[in-house]
């Protein structure tokens, strides 16, 4: 009998709910509608004969079920038995053998049982029998089903296709069975309960951490986003340092004022606004208008402060407040104040609005005297409330106040000095003048006066050319004053003594220039002192020429020709002398006598002041110690020094340039003064203006006061377009020294001066 297993499932296209009843009718039809031939056969019905075993197609109760139907085709032939219906229905029958589920085993079966199996994890009773589907290739697998009489379980037979190989005797080639997949044990609750709390607890921790980060790390950002739009920023002004004069009197200094501002986005009507200021703050009224318009800071937010005025008086501040002007305030302020006026403004210079040095000191020490300023950064409410939030954003940056500086400058004896050059220039019509007065041991500049000056507090109204300090700026052949080197390099080098005298002639040619002297010695010999006391151009282009290029170059710079001082001032000129190899035939006659060389009255000032303080060149400088904010006083470093001259060298020049003041007819007798033994010499040259010669004359005299024990030494300069400057240098001086002798009580030495023989036999 054929294994139920063996026997083709039906046709997938026909209903799997059939009658039992059909099974048994075609089994009684007889023999005539179904062959048992064993081979396919077809008749005009269409049924098809049982084939393979040969046996005839059960009947009566042995068909009774439903799964005996199965087997067969609705016509009742089997798939097995026709090829044809065998190749059509293939597709469609594996199709449904791979779908199909496992057959119920009666009517009486458990209809909740496919439930059960789904919520039990898609296992089985161990009634049950497990199909499994043969995974096939072009041809179809028969699924292995039970005998209903309870022998052993079918194998599956496999279905080659057209085509396929088979192994020898005819049977398909099997290929091993691939155990389908188990589906996903989702029913077991303690895997659900294990998955979901670990879910819920990698959601706990994410939001865990991003609050963590919220809170902590982005809680500077989060909250500073809000606050920058309500923050307010107020400088507070670092006090500048003030300038005193060697006695502590002030030369310039900051002192409490006001600023008026303007916060464009609350003035209502600028034009009313500014009309109503401009008498107060003496600015013009479109210039405030101007002031007042809106407009967008760099990084795009509107501006709600822009200054008006700077440095206004804190009556005339309180005036503008109580006008009341909406988007008008004012805040503390400072303001250079400049006791003296034009005191010593040539020197000191001034200050911006803001309180940056423009000019003079004030510039040259900026950085020191300026500060640090400091800031205070607030919160304020919006709309109404705009005042300070109590409570809120607080953060203060004290301002650190600028140094002080205490310079070498006497105010007594700069405004008498001052006082003095412009009485004597405005006596010629002098356009520029400049008096010097060193402290010749020390270095220290006690006076240094320009001519014309300004007032340093109302700088604006003048000319820049009248700004300049002039015995820094003020570039000039020195003249006759230059002879002075040529005599001290002659006696150090031993070209000449204090005893020289030679036959002078009245003139001499140098290249192509003849140079003449103002008095005529007619051949006769002329002593060394006579020289410098009747300024003999012959008499020192001689010693010149003995002395040598190479050696008058090297005592012009060791006296700081050439280059500038460093006394403090910015802007210093250096001068010019010229070097050996750049003489020309005339040079010879020219350079000894103070012409094609370019000096400033300071350096002019400082060399005499090595002659006067025994051949040592002391750095003339005007600061004398530093002040810090906390009151601690700081010198400044030493001053530069240099030995020139031997001792007594200098102290043999200073005897000689007695000459021009004591003997009969000399150039500085002018500059004699009573009881003091002056010693100096005059000098005639020209303004150098880029490089050329200005018209006019500069005349120049400088001097020591006592030349046995010198201790200060004045030097004079003016410029007179139209001559007569004679008439202001030594005049000037003598005037100038007799103050500074009276000022500093210094006390005559006693001693006559020396008796010059100036044409010895």
């Amino acid at each position: 009998m054929t294994s139920r297993s063996d026997e083709p499932r039906r046709d997938a296209s026909v209903s799997r709910r059939g009658s039992s009843r059909a099974g048994r009718d075609s089994g009684d039809r007889g023999s005539g509608q179904t062959g048992r031939s064993g081979t396919a056969g077809r008749s005009g019905s269409g049924h098809s004969g049982r084939s393979g075993s040969g046996q005839p197609p059960r009947s009566g109760s042995g068909l009774g079920s439903i799964s005996d139907a199965r087997a067969y085709t609705p016509r009742g032939r089997t798939v097995r038995d026709d090829p044809d219906l065998r190749r059509t229905a293939g597709g469609a029958a594996d199709a449904a053998a791979r779908s199909r589920r496992t057959p119920r085993t009666g009517r009486s079966a458990d209809p909740f049982r496919p439930a059960l199996q789904v919520l039990d994890g898609g296992r089985s009773g161990g009634a049950r029998t497990a199909r499994r589907a043969v995974p096939t290739g072009a041809g179809r697998t028969i699924t292995p089903r039970p005998l209903r009489d309870g022998g052993d379980v079918a194998k599956p037979v496999r279905r080659p296709a057209d085509g396929a190989p088979a192994r020898s005797g005819g049977s398909p080639v099997r290929r091993p069975a691939r155990r389908p997949r188990r589906p996903p044990r989702l029913a077991d609750a303690h895997r659900r309960l294990r998955l979901g709390t670990l879910i819920a607890l990698a959601m706990f921790t994410t939001i865990g951490i991003r609050l963590v980060a919220v809170q902590v790390v982005d809680a500077p950002e989060y909250a500073g986003g809000g606050v920058a739009d309500r923050l307010r920023t107020v400088v507070l002004p670092a006090p500048r340092g003030a300038i005193y004069d060697r006695s502590g009197a002030a030369l310039a200094q900051s002192v409490e004022a006001r600023y008026v501002y303007a916060d464009p986005e609350k003035v209502e009507d600028p034009a009313t606004t500014a009309a109503a200021l401009s008498p107060l703050l003496g600015i013009p009224a479109s210039t405030l208008t101007d002031e007042m318009r809106k407009r967008k800071r760099p990084d795009g937010r509107p501006s709600q402060f822009e200054y008006l005025a700077r440095g206004v008086e804190i009556n005339t501040a309180e005036k503008i407040m109580d006008l009341n002007l909406a988007g008008i305030g004012t805040g503390r302020d400072e303001r250079r104040e400049v006791p003296g006026g034009d005191l010593a403004a040539n020197l000191i210079g001034f200050t911006s609005q803001d309180l940056v040095g423009l000019e003079g000191i004030e510039a040259r020490y900026d950085e020191l005297l300026r500060g640090v300023n400091g800031e205070r950064e607030y919160e304020v409410g919006n709309g109404a409330l705009a005042a300070e939030i109590p409570g809120g954003h607080s953060r203060v940056v004290e301002a650190r106040p600028g140094s002080s500086l205490q310079l070498t400058i006497d105010r007594d004896l700069q405004y008498m000095v001052q006082r003095i050059l412009a009485k004597r220039m405005e006596q010629v019509n002098g356009t520029i003048g400049a008096a010097v007065v060193l402290d010749v041991r020390s270095g220290e500049v006690l006076a240094q006066a320009s001519y014309p000056t300004y007032d340093a507090a109302d700088w604006g109204r003048y000319d820049p050319s009248d700004r300049n300090d002039t015995a820094t700026s003020f570039v000039v052949d020195p003249g006759s004053i230059h002879k002075a080197i040529v005599f001290g390099a002659g006696l150090e080098e031993g070209v000449i003594t204090p005893e020289t005298a030679w036959p002078t002639p009245y003139s001499i040619r140098k290249g192509d220039q003849i140079f003449r002297d103002t008095h005529n010695a007619q051949g006769r010999k002329l002593s060394v002192a006579g020289m410098l006391g009747f300024s003999s151009n012959v008499g020192t282009i001689r010693i010149a020429d003995r002395l040598g290029t190479e050696k008058l170059h090297e005592y012009q710079l060791r006296f700081g020709l050439g280059r500038p001082t460093g006394e403090g001032v910015p802007g210093e000129a250096s001068g010019r002398v010229l070097k050996p190899g750049e003489y020309s035939g005339s040079s010879y006659g020219s350079v000894p006598i103070g012409h094609s060389v370019d000096v400033t009255p300071l350096q002019m000032a400082a060399v005499y002041a090595a002659i006067a303080n025994d051949g040592t060149w002391v750095q003339p400088h005007l600061v004398r110690e530093i002040i810090g904010p906390d009151g601690k006083r700081k010198p400044v470093p030493a001053p530069q020094t240099r030995q020139v001259l031997r001792p007594e060298t200098a102290a043999a020049l200073r005897t000689l340039l007695e000459a021009p003041v004591t003997i009969e007819g000399g150039t500085a007798s002018q500059a004699a003064i009573k009881g003091y033994r002056i010693a100096g010499k005059t000098g005639t040259g020209s303004r150098v203006v880029d490089g050329r010669y200005a018209p006019g004359e500069v005349a120049s005299f400088i001097g020591m006061d006592q030349a046995d024990d010198p201790r200060y030494v004045v030097a004079v300069f003016a410029y007179t377009p139209s001559g007569g400057g004679g008439d202001v240098s030594a005049p000037a001086f003598k005037e100038m020294m007799e103050y500074v002798l009276r000022h500093y009580r210094v006390p005559a030495t006693g001693a006559a001066p020396p008796k010059f023989v100036v044409y010895p036999r």
